[in-house]
């Protein structure tokens, strides 16, 4: 197959990489072996918009030991990593179309290259190569047995999709599987959030005021690792449930105009647009520091920041400086709990990764622990499309609870642990309405 890599001699490095972390992929490394047995996807053909990262390059490896033929393209531009991409392509004759810092016209080419192998399956992040495929290509749409979507702002699309009955396939809404958003979004998002800030910034959390814009599990994931670090935490929520969850896990609750003003550092966690916006970022303390861990890059208003700004210098890998012309800092409404002066040494706001996921930009995207519980049901949930997709009807599905339990109880087991049993007696009393007090 023909490929849009940075550089195909990087394959080596990127294989050294893909297998350190194949190694804590226990759960997908037999998985792996069992569809090289059975070769229950031979004869399909998946395209798939993904990050390109060496826990992605495991699940290829999966999905072609099961017979596909695939083809790849990224999900993000910043997220490829070019080392990674070149091994995939040249170790599995993969097509795969990903270059590290495109630009948005190569970013849809890319997607179009992946979708010319005229799939029956697709696996999606973000949505952008199904929508790409029902505007673009109906006439593939008939011969495409169903797909997965694995983030949270994919799926809301997908829905939103269904519900105008515009979606004509069917798909597994894979971040709504309990080994996905329990566990990827909360542990994964939230330590690679924290290491994307740290890698760009260097910046001591200990003693900051860090703001989570979004308390859903990502936000949940986030706000944890940052206290666990010893920031003090501010939480930003439209959601009264989420917000008094925030306050009954001890952290602060205040709506982003107050925030913006009191804030160091700020991540944006909703899936929403511009919920950081110009007017927030021109009250915030010179030198604050605004990063997205979101999937798509519209959360923070850049686009105005950047328009707004009278100078913009590079600091560092990843982190963009934007000074605005302002007048004296007004003081926060909260008077005495937080410092009213501007930040030391700061001059404008810095800006990580241009407003994208900042943990796949600027880190090392998701460890291969957490993506072995993804992909893994990634995998598994592929087969059963498979086997099953054109019995299910065009629509947002919930992937099969069966394979939920299977991926959890074997990444236990590949822990070591052991779990207890049910006896006959309570399983009889669970499954009754006699017994009482």
């Amino acid at each position: 197959m023909d490929a849009m890599l940075r550089d195909s001699g990087l394959a080596a490095e990127g294989r050294r990489k893909i297998d350190f972390a194949e190694r804590r992929m226990p759960v997908l490394r037999a998985i792996r072996a069992e569809l090289a047995r059975t070769r229950p996807l031979a004869g399909t053909r998946i395209a798939a918009c993904l990050h390109v990262t060496t826990e992605t390059a495991n699940l290829c490896r999966t999905l072609v030991a099961g017979g596909a033929d695939l083809a790849l393209a990224a999900s993000n531009p910043l997220s490829t990593k070019d080392d990674v991409a070149a091994a995939i392509h040249v170790d599995l004759g993969v097509g795969v179309y990903a270059v590290h810092g495109c630009d948005r016209e190569t970013y849809y080419r890319q997607i179009e290259a992946a979708l010319s192998i005229e799939p029956t399956l697709v696996l999606d992040d973000g949505a952008d190569l199904t929508s790409r495929l029902h505007s673009e290509h109906p006439q593939w749409l008939c011969q495409v047995i169903g797909g997965t979507e694995v983030t949270t702002s994919g799926v809301t699309r997908l829905r939103n999709k269904e519900r105008d009955r515009a979606l004509l396939y069917p798909m597994l809404a894979l971040n709504d599987a309990s080994t996905k958003y329990l566990f990827d979004n909360r542990y994964g998002t939230g330590q690679n959030t924290i290491d994307g800030l740290l890698r760009a910034t260097n910046v001591m959390l200990a003693g900051t005021v860090l703001v989570v814009v979004g308390f859903g599990w990502v936000g949940r994931g986030i706000a944890m690792r940052a206290r666990g670090m010893g920031a003090r935490v501010i939480v930003v929520e439209v959601d009264a449930l989420k917000a008094l969850e925030a306050l009954m896990e001890g952290y602060e609750v205040l709506p982003i105009g107050e925030a913006a003003e009191v804030g160091d550092v700020f991540v944006t966690a909703t899936g929403n647009r511009h919920v950081i916006g110009l007017p927030h970022l021109k009250a915030m303390k010179p030198g604050a520091i605004v990063a997205n861990s979101g999937h798509f890059d519209h959360e923070i208003d850049v686009a105005g920041l950047r328009a707004a700004s009278v100078e913009q210098h590079y600091l560092r890998p990843g982190a963009v400086e934007y000074v605005l012309e302002r007048g004296a800092v007004s003081p926060p409404q909260r008077s005495g709990e937080y410092p009213a002066k501007p930040a030391e040494g700061g001059r404008g706001v810095v800006v990580l990764a241009e407003g994208r996921l900042v943990g796949q930009s600027c880190a090392e995207a998701h460890p291969a622990e957490v993506m072995d519980l993804s992909f893994s049901t990634q995998a598994l949930a592929v087969e059963y499309l498979a086997e099953h997709g054109r019995s299910l009807t065009p629509g947002v599905h919930r992937v099969p609870p069966a394979i939920e339990d299977r991926v959890a109880r074997a990444k236990v087991e590949s822990l070591g642990v052991h779990l207890d049993e049910l006896t006959s007696e309570q399983r009889a009393y669970l499954t009754g309405w006699r017994a009482g007090t």
